[in-house]
């Protein structure tokens, strides 16, 4: 056999060992003949292709550097927060994971609505665990008296669109399956089931909407969608893209659509462009209603506001809420802010409205 042990003998170019530590290192019993095989050190370099700094990297290699953001674990202790929380795998072959908050009500044996949330990061970063997701979530969870599942989808350019889209739709499959074993669902209801998410999550949100009016998801009755300052684009440019003061923005949202749309694909993609999307009229008929809330200082707050007349004009129950002198995903980076209390109050409101 051959061995490579230069770092042991770098003096030696063969030669034949007795010692008893080799021969134990070997198993064997009789003598063995080593062969010394020379080694070069070769230095591996990576150029980086893609960059929008402190959001993401991309290497040659196809290697990706996402942010670290603090991050929370699931925990079943309810005594400080009102609510418990737990991790669930959707689909271990992709893999999927989730996260389910409940509120801690004991005494109670009704039945509580569903939220399904999907976390933002334009396709390409974002966990359900980080910091600011869970806490409002979990908060959610305790003011609107409902079970939140936040889904962990994979994220681009490794698993480009519509993968997010497939991931997000199984987990709407797998809450049909789980609720009938799942002790954390047991008071789920899913004849009220929502579905939410900020940025590229109500993008999905979205879209999950219209692939669950496609494919006849009868198992989850979806009552209403509530995106929050949805992220869109189209290849034509919408006025506040062509401002001076909006080039930093547009940089960085063409390039997190270069590196999710799928291969080929421009920004009028139905998963960008939401005017691409095809339903019949009485698919759009079967649309569930719509909460569009935008921010006022965000610079996604136009799209936001022509998704919003996009569903009106065809046929959808829709209403369009301001956060006034809010930035983009404010709930996230200050969960416990008076301005994320009042959004919470507001989907709250909705989701009991049915």
């Amino acid at each position: 056999m051959f061995l490579d042990l230069t770092k042991i003998f770098t003096s030696l170019s063969s030669t034949t060992i007795l010692s008893n530590s080799i021969r134990k290192l070997c198993n064997f019993t009789e003598i063995c003949h080593f062969q010394i095989i020379p080694t070069k050190k070769v230095l591996i370099t990576m150029s980086m292709v893609a960059e929008e700094p402190g959001f993401i990297q991309i290497f040659s290699d196809g290697s990706v550097k996402r942010p670290e953001r603090e991050t929370s674990p699931a925990s079943e202790d309810s005594s400080s927060t009102g609510y418990k929380s737990k991790d669930v795998i959707i689909d271990s072959t992709k893999p999927i994971s989730g996260r389910i908050f409940v509120p801690d009500t004991p005494a109670s044996s009704s039945l509580l609505p569903v939220l399904v949330y999907f976390h933002g990061g334009g396709f390409c970063i974002g966990t359900a665990t980080w910091l600011g997701y869970h806490t409002f979530l979990g908060d959610f969870a305790v003011a609107a008296q409902s079970i939140v599942l936040s889904v962990d989808y994979r994220l681009a350019p490794e698993h480009r669109l519509p993968t997010a889209y497939d991931d997000c739709y199984c987990s709407l499959e797998w809450l049909s399956k789980q609720v009938s074993s799942e002790p954390w669902l047991q008071r789920a209801d899913l004849s009220r089931v929502f579905l939410s998410g900020d940025s590229a999550g109500g993008n999905i949100a979205h879209n999950i909407a219209i692939r669950a009016i496609q494919k006849g998801c009868d198992e989850v009755k979806i009552k209403g969608v509530l995106p929050i300052h949805p992220y869109f684009g189209s290849e034509e440019r919408i006025d506040k893209e062509k401002a001076s003061e909006s080039a930093k923005d547009v940089g960085l949202t063409d390039l997190l659509w270069k590196l999710s749309l799928p291969e080929g694909s421009n920004r009028d993609y139905f998963g960008c462009n939401f005017e691409k999307a095809e339903l019949s009229r009485e698919e759009w008929d079967r649309f569930p209603a719509v909460v569009v809330y935008v921010a006022g200082l965000d610079f996604f707050k136009e799209r936001g506001v022509m998704y919003a007349g996009f569903l009106e004009k065809r046929g959808a129950e829709v209403k369009l809420v301001e956060a006034e002198g809010e930035q983009h995903v404010y709930h996230m980076f200050h969960p416990k802010s008076e301005a994320t209390r009042l959004l919470q109050k507001q989907m709250s409101e909705f989701i009991h409205s049915f």
